[in-house]
């Protein structure tokens, strides 16, 4: 055995240099939570191709999503920061970055940089998401030259978009996310033969509600399949949880396809070897999981989210799994890191880079920040609570602005059905986590005040969240800042 199968074999792998800069092709689709793969043993989801770019993949495992929420998570995907550090706290506020953003960045590099589907930080003003459908100037596109995008549009199968600098909207051929994946595919094989490195992101607004929009032949598999709930759906949210689910799983078997067809185009580019292959989500859903519907909630079938890394020039193809918790502010540094480009100081985010390359072990104990400073009366309603937390590979810790919330063993107790905060055997766990949340808010730049300063400082105070509605996902629980599970 040579020195480098031997190393691979070991965990450790000695990384062959790369002899240019690497393509990145960068999928990120909307809402699909971690665990609803084939090979991540959910019995419901047709994933085939995913399944099988896992098996050549270096996978994050605990990925997550620091907080779960669309535009938040974009701008810190965009600037590499904490939303308190960039502002974007909230949805449809409008992203006005303090620090070269990811696509600026790449592109000064010498990167070819194209951006397809959804965007979701070019924000409304007027707090009515009035600028949802409308055209997108260059000057906030943040670096992305080729441009087939909108703001934010989940009508899938009439899907508006922006080509360029033309500011007449043009729609998608049939379901959004197919069209997309040509485009895509169109954009790959044009560049494969260029000289200079690619970078694009298709940004896919699926698996995100509404779930039954899907194209019918997705939609046909699971009209009377057996769906299999997880443990922590309450009997009287079985109903509810079967009719989302049912949808919610054709569009992922759709997306599976999309994906398919992304990985043969890169594959038959001839660059497949030289191309960073990444697919990721900017968070979870609940879908009934603890009885509730929405997203933002600090349990994991909203903060969980998958992270594969396929880059053969490199990594080689034999999969490799890490438990170090990337977060949305980390996958711009680690990015670059890829790629041999400076991070630039304005970041708050870890490069994981070394980690990925077998240069350092896991790092196990980091742990991520769960933030989510908002306060509307909309939010409220629907049981949401102001919390910071952290999730390590073991355990959820969360605090409210009232004090300890959640606390939760993640190995003895995977579905988060078993609430530890107050039971006394762990007081010296929760002391641990607690500091080690005292940190990460120092890191973030954040005091934990109520969610309104936030919304001040961002200059917000019109806007409204709009992921839930009034009377929709109340907890079962009451008021989520005072009542411990």
């Amino acid at each position: 055995m040579n020195r480098r199968l031997f190393l691979q074999s070991t965990g450790s792998m000695l990384l062959a240099k790369p002899t240019r800069r690497p393509n990145i092709v960068y999928i990120l689709t909307d809402q699909w939570r971690a665990q609803a793969f084939g090979y991540r043993g959910d019995a419901n989801a047709h994933t085939p191709t995913i399944d099988a770019l896992a098996k050549e993949s270096f996978e994050f495992t605990h990925a997550v999503s620091g907080f779960p929420v669309c535009s938040p998570y974009r701008a810190s995907l965009m600037t590499g920061q904490y939303a308190v550090r960039n502002g974007l706290v909230v949805n449809d506020v409008e992203l006005k970055p303090n620090g070269p953003t990811l696509g600026e960045t790449f592109r000064k590099a010498g990167y070819s940089t194209g951006y397809i589907g959804k965007w979701h930080i070019y924000g409304s003003p007027d707090g009515k998401y009035g600028r949802r459908l409308e055209f997108i100037p260059e000057k906030s596109r943040f670096g992305f030259e080729y441009w087939k995008a909108c703001e934010c549009s989940h009508a899938y199968n009439k899907s508006l978009y922006y080509q360029g600098n033309d500011t007449t909207g043009h729609y998608w051929d049939g379901y959004d996310a197919i069209a997309q994946t040509r485009d895509g595919c169109d954009f790959i094989r044009q560049h494969a033969s260029k000289s200079d490195p690619y970078f694009l992101i298709i940004s896919m607004g699926p698996p995100h509600d509404p779930y039954g929009t899907a194209p019918e032949r997705y939609l046909a598999m699971y009209e009377k399949a057996a769906i299999k709930l997880r443990d922590n759906v309450p009997s009287d949210k079985t109903e509810a949880a079967l009719k989302m689910l049912r949808g919610y799983y054709a569009h992922i078997a759709a997306l599976d396809d999309c994906v398919r067809q992304l990985k043969d185009a890169v594959d038959q580019s001839g660059a497949a070897e030289d191309t960073i292959f990444i697919f990721t989500s900017d968070h979870g859903d609940m879908l009934q999981s603890q009885g509730l519907h929405h997203k933002q909630h600090p349990w994991d079938e909203s903060l969980r989210v998958p992270f594969l890394i396929r880059y053969p020039a490199a990594l080689g193809r034999k999969p490799r799994k890490s438990q170090t918790l990337i977060d949305a502010p980390d996958i711009m540094p680690t990015l670059l890191g890829l790629a041999g480009i400076k991070v630039p100081e304005s970041v708050q985010g870890n490069d994981f880079s070394p980690v990925i390359r077998g240069e350092k072990k896991d790092e196990k104990e980091p742990a991520a920040l769960m933030n989510l400073p908002t306060s509307f009366s909309v939010v409220r309603a629907a049981g949401i609570a102001e919390y910071r937390g952290v999730r390590t590979p073991r355990y959820t810790y969360v605090r409210s602005i009232h004090g300890p919330w959640l606390l939760y063993d993640n190995v003895t107790d995977p579905y988060q059905k078993h609430n530890l905060v107050k039971v006394k055997e762990q007081d010296a766990l929760r002391s641990r986590l607690d500091r080690r949340l005292d940190a990460m808010l120092k890191k973030a730049g954040d005091e934990f005040l109520p969610g309104a300063s936030y919304i001040e400082r961002a200059g917000a105070t019109h806007y409204r969240e709009v992921s839930s509605t009034p009377g929709q996902s109340k907890s079962p629980w009451g008021d989520w800042e005072s009542t411990m599970r």
